[in-house]
């Protein structure tokens, strides 16, 4: 059982154990059949369970998770920030999702008395060139209906930031932080009450025809596992190409793992930093850069970089598989990002190997900060949907296949950020999109 200590913002130190989640113990003997199976056990697959049987209570569902515990990658391993929806383009899912998945995830933090903090997020400039990409990006939020969004000057910086500098300033009050992994156990203990079922170590590695009348898939895992369900949804993360292919599923978008590594500040030094502190996005880069992040336990994480895992699930330099890298250095789409972003990638590598070259981008904001004040921190890999052609996948993506046994089964390709903070909502559409193609309303008479 995970527990939580919670600091300086919430009083004294006192503790929040996750939920019980109680997996069922799998048996060959037993009938393993299912109306429908969801791959992935972080927070979209298991939110998307959840929002499934709310909605169709009579189905038997099952998640099916190839850890020993849920949450266990993206979820488990990414900064806390509860987004508000500043950066996405107008009328693209993300924003739609992000502004609606706001109001949701806050709803049900506050209904399940989950801790979370909404502590704010300033995107400061610090040099005038960046004035207009920042008053660019107030434009998209007011435009994306951002809640209480505001441009501010240096003075108010200051005044909610006192230790940053900067000329201006986007100040959404809404931003918050929450521990995802705590959430998405709250979402799997009402799965479970709901009548869901969950398997863990349940790694998938064939679909393949059952031969059981009525449930036309049979999922195998690595151990020789199966089960047969009627329909399946993959939510599958770092795994989501792999997971694809293996039920006829086209080859791109490839996922490309990238390492974020975060560095802390030491204790006697977060009192520097009040809320989200985040630099001006350059437009002709494809990640957002090294920010501040306060986290509920009252640390302060700084950074990330983004560095080239060399395994999907590669969180340190010492991660490696030989086919994982392979795999990902001959990809098409990879090569030609690489050589699209060649001096970017090659200065991400060198912050990854150089502390005081990343703590002189973090002074940009926070000027007195040295870099005896920081130490190594945790770091998480982003699963990075990339085309053939090499461009980012901004957006969610979906796909169904057309032959067997694709055809029952609804694959969450991409799951970008904002994701965890859009689960509801996604959970909400993607529960939309499997009734309006496997019918789900009929199986629920």
């Amino acid at each position: 059982m995970r527990t939580l200590l919670l600091r300086n913002w919430f009083g004294n130190v006192r503790s929040l154990s996750s939920p019980q989640i109680i997996c069922r113990h799998f048996s060959n003997e037993t009938k393993n059949f299912y109306d429908l199976v969801v791959i992935g056990g972080g927070i979209v697959g298991v939110a998307s369970a959840r929002e499934i049987l709310l909605r169709f209570p009579k189905l038997k569902v099952a998640v099916v998770e190839k850890e020993s515990k849920l949450a266990t990658h993206q979820t488990g391993h990414n900064s806390g920030v509860i987004h508000a929806g500043l950066y996405y383009k107008p009328g693209s899912l993300k924003a739609k999702l992000c502004v609606k998945g706001l109001k949701l995830i806050y709803d049900y933090l506050d209904k399940n008395n989950i801790p979370y903090k909404k502590c704010g997020k300033l995107v400061v400039a610090t040099r005038k060139d960046e004035l207009e990409t920042l008053q660019n990006l107030y434009s998209r939020s007011l435009e994306n209906g951002v809640p209480d969004v505001r441009l501010i000057d240096g003075k108010e910086i200051s005044a909610i930031e006192p230790h940053c500098l900067g000329l201006k300033a986007v100040h959404s009050p809404h931003t918050g932080i929450v521990d995802w992994a705590l959430v998405t156990n709250y979402f799997a203990k009402e799965f479970q009450q709901l009548g869901g079922e969950i398997l863990l170590n349940f790694n998938v590695t064939k679909f393949s025809e059952s031969s059981s009348p009525g449930y036309p898939v049979s999922i195998t895992s690595k151990d020789g596992k199966q089960i047969s369900t009627k329909y399946g949804l993959a939510c599958a993360g770092l795994q989501s190409d792999i997971i694809a292919r293996l039920s006829g599923g086209a080859k791109f978008p490839a996922i490309i793992p990238f390492r974020g590594e975060y560095l802390l500040l030491k204790h006697e030094f977060e009192h520097l930093v009040n809320g989200n502190i985040y630099p001006v996005p350059n437009p002709n880069l494809p990640f957002l850069g090294v920010h501040f992040t306060p986290r509920l336990d009252g640390s302060i994480w700084l950074g990330p970089n983004a560095v080239l895992a060399f395994k999907k699930e590669g969180y340190r330099w010492t991660d490696f598989d030989l086919n994982e890298f392979t795999s990902i250095v001959t990809n098409p789409g990879f090569i030609k990002l690489a050589l699209k972003y060649p001096a970017f990638g090659l200065k991400e590598f060198y912050k990854s190997c150089n502390l005081n070259y990343q703590v002189q981008d973090l002074k940009q904001y926070i000027p007195n900060l040295e870099r005896n004040w920081v130490e190594k921190g945790p770091s998480g890999v982003r699963a990075q949907a990339l085309s053939v052609e090499g461009e980012l996948i901004e957006d969610f993506f979906f796909e169904t296949g057309n032959q067997y046994p694709g055809e029952f089964i609804l694959h969450c390709r991409n799951a970008p950020s904002p994701g965890a903070t859009s689960s509801m909502a996604i959970a909400e559409m993607i529960t939309d999109k499997l009734n309006n193609l496997f019918h789900l309303s009929n199986l629920n008479n």
